[in-house]
């Protein structure tokens, strides 16, 4: 990446917008008037002052900022906001595990470890998997992303995908030498995904059919994350997990929903979403839809542990905010107001899951 060009400060080239009082907004009139003359050590100060600025610019630890790796994970898997979701989730799902078999406090480090880094890994893995079925498409309609752009090849996100596996398999195998076989039917119903079940064109034909076929790989994410307890513990699921999965299935069809709402504007040609699918009101109900069976799968998982009235709570105000968010969308379809469904989606999906996660610890630890 070229270093930009540095230009020297001038008195008749240096403008600086004025404050409301008519000063400078930057203090420095004084500096940008032709009779004033800077000092040969404010000079001097400055010049090094610049060149410092230069070497921190081309550091590496700086640089990693502008690589083109930086670059993709910014626009296709975000570290930051992916990993605040998916450390609920695996939080979650350990806690959840670990209080149905009835013990009480924070569980051990190792398994909260293997449940997180897998879970990243996996959601990873699926981003990765888009990037190759959706590569035709992609460079057909969405030449802007990174794949079709040049930014990064198939190749590397291949690498990418396969180290990622090898990780998994190592985390498996520290944790417990036959927690790693669990990592099979991930990875198995994810090759099937990435190959769209040999099916794609029906399955593109059918929108509700391709999302819930897409979504069963929650619940097989959520099992093995939940394994990292109940596998090491006692080799057998505990009475009640399959709602705690179906919970992930369903968090799974919300998101999904939700980032696929535009507003009339944003729709783009061969790029699907629900709006353009369903309609904009089918759109939204089926988000509400999901929202709702999200909430009842939560309440049944919370009965559970004992946590219904504050779950029940949660999820009470929640819906009412969901239903806000729709309701302002319906009367004015506009991009900010599309928006919010995403970030609805993914507020909730954490709060539910941090409420399944965190509530027993603060209420019976």
């Amino acid at each position: 990446m070229a270093n930009p060009e540095v230009k020297p400060l001038t008195a008749k080239t240096q403008t600086t917008p004025r404050s409301d009082n008519g000063n400078r907004g930057d203090g420095a009139d004084s500096l940008n008037t032709p009779q004033a003359v800077w000092p040969v050590s404010t000079r001097q100060s400055l010049f090094r002052s610049l060149g410092d600025l230069g070497a921190l610019a081309v550091h590496p630890v700086f640089r990693i900022r502008t690589s083109r790796w930086w670059l993709y994970q910014r626009e296709r898997f975000p570290i930051v906001g992916h990993g605040a979701l998916i450390g609920a989730f695996s939080f979650s799902a350990v806690s959840f595990s670990a209080a149905l078999r009835g013990r009480v406090g924070l569980a051990g480090a190792g398994p909260l470890l293997v449940a997180f880094a897998s879970a990243f890994l996996f959601f990873l893995q699926l981003r990765l998997a888009d990037e190759f079925k959706d590569a035709a498409e992609d460079a057909r309609y969405r030449p802007y992303r990174p794949v079709p752009r040049g930014l990064v090849s198939l190749r590397e996100l291949g690498v990418v995908g396969i180290t990622a596996a090898l990780v998994q398999m190592g985390l498996g195998l520290w944790l417990g030498t036959s927690l790693a076989l669990l990592l099979l039917p991930v990875w198995l119903y994810l090759g099937l995904m990435s190959k769209e079940f040999f099916v794609r064109d029906w399955l593109k034909a059918r929108p509700f059919t391709y999302m819930w076929t897409h979504m069963l790989i929650m619940p097989l994410i959520d099992l093995y994350s939940t394994a990292c307890d109940w596998w090491m513990a006692t080799g057998a699921a505990p009475s009640g997990l399959t709602w705690f999965l179906v919970v992930s299935f369903f968090n799974g069809m919300v998101i999904e929903i939700g980032r696929k709402i535009r507003a009339p504007q944003d729709e783009e040609p061969g790029v699907e979403t629900y709006t353009a699918a369903w309609g904009r009101r089918k759109a939204v109900l089926a988000w509400l839809g999901a929202l709702l069976l999200t909430g009842v799968s939560a309440l049944l998982a919370a009965r559970l542990i004992g946590l219904t009235a504050p779950m029940a709570a949660m999820l009470a105000v929640l819906l009412g905010i969901a239903a806000a968010v729709a309701w302002s969308f319906l009367r004015r379809p506009v991009t900010r107001r599309a928006r919010l469904f995403e970030s609805m989606s993914g507020a909730r999906t954490l709060v539910v899951y941090l409420g399944l996660g965190a509530l027993p610890l603060i209420m019976h630890g």
